[in-house]
Formats: C-alpha cells, structure tokens, sequence
C-alpha cells in the first residue's frame, strides 16, 4: 500500500502532548496517521510482514511470547532481549517510508523496527525497559501504534504506582532521554473484547561503530 507522506512527518492537526513523567521525556502525538492511512497500514502489514511466535527464556526457562513479533532492519541491526537473538529481514517499502516518516519527526536516525501483533486481550507485553547494550545510553525509541487502543503502563523503578497511556490507532509515542534508565513500560491482558493491534518500535542498533551518533542529521 501506499499513505500520505507529509513534509513534517505529521498529520495535520496532531497536537504533541509531553507525558508528566518525572525523570522521562515521553511525546505523545494522537493522529499522527490519517484514518484511511492507518487502516489501510494495518491491513497491508498484517498480511505482509513475517510474524512469528518466538520462544524466550523467563527464569531460565523457555517461554512463547504472548503475542507474534517481526524485526525488520539493516544488515547491521542484529538485536538480542531474553535469550533471543534476531536477524533482522530487509526493510518492505511500507516499513521503509513510515521508518522515514518517524525519522522526520523524533529528528533521529533509525536501522530497525520491532512489530508485535496483538491479535486479541490475551496477548500481552510484560513489564520491561528497551536498555539492551546494542541500543545505547539514551535511546530514541519511536512507537506507532494501528488498531485497537491498549493501556500501556509506565512504571517507575522506585516502585511507585502505574500510569495508563491509551494509545490510540494511528498514533506516535517517543521514549527517549533517560526514560528506560527510570521506567518500565508494558500491556497487560484484559478478559474484555478487543480487536487486534499492531505496535511498531522504530529504533537505531549500534553497530561496530559506537561512535555513531543517530539524532546528528
């Protein structure tokens, strides 16, 4: 499929809503996508992209993920979380120009994304931070969200109670700064009906070169 591409990489009429989270730098941006560009996405990747069921390790033993992921990148961008190390498979034209279109608006670079397909109210994300080595101190997380809304949860490492974010289709959510330093983050399982969502987290890899600076265009 093909969507709209606007010069500033953001639907017009979209308002940046910075989250009251102390010690993170989160940007929630609602709309970021048409209606009519964020169905038609959701559509084309849930048939396209190669999702799969993969199997971590959760204390130490091996576990199927709750949900179907993807990870799409450049050669260099190999990632490994939980016991599970991912060849990246080469970019599709509809995750290049969305890549291009999150670039234009977090001001980074990006050589990767993670999908992850929540089909129904069982399929979860359990409570974690993106701090693995290969993304860096500070990383610059840009996340797409199609389909159905989900609460995603912050949770401070201090302890202190969850807050909600609804992220709703077509939207924009940057984490960067020392938000994973300080927050956990996830999607809990919900016995209610739900449609399926499709969570897209573009972010830069550090390759053999750590001297790479991705957010100097």
């Amino acid at each position: 499929m093909q969507f709209s591409l606007f010069d500033d990489g953001c639907n017009a009429g979209a308002a940046p809503q910075k989250l009251a989270l102390p010690g993170a730098d989160v940007t929630y941006i609602p709309g970021w996508l048409g209606p009519d560009d964020a169905d038609a996405l959701y559509a084309s990747l849930a048939s396209s992209l190669n999702w799969s069921q993969d199997t971590i390790k959760l204390f130490g033993k091996p576990v199927k993920i709750p949900r179907l992921q993807a990870w799409y990148g450049d050669a260099v961008s190999e990632y490994s979380y939980s016991g599970l190390t991912m060849v990246p498979r080469p970019w599709t034209a509809d995750l290049l120009a969305l890549k291009t279109r999150c670039e234009n608006t977090a001001g980074c670079k990006f050589n990767s994304v993670l999908a992850n397909w929540y089909r129904h109210g069982q399929d979860s994300m359990g409570m974690h931070a993106d701090d693995e080595k290969e993304l860096g101190v500070q990383p610059v997380i840009a996340s797409v969200t199609l389909g159905e809304a989900r609460p995603f949860l912050f949770r401070h490492r201090s302890g202190a109670p969850s807050v909600k974010v609804s992220l709703e289709h077509g939207s924009l959510l940057i984490m960067q700064g020392d938000t994973q330093r300080n927050y956990l983050h996830g999607i809990n399982k919900t016995t209610r009906h739900v449609d399926g969502r499709i969570n897209l987290t573009f972010r830069f890899i550090y390759p053999a070169v750590p001297e790479q600076n991705p957010c100097k265009m």
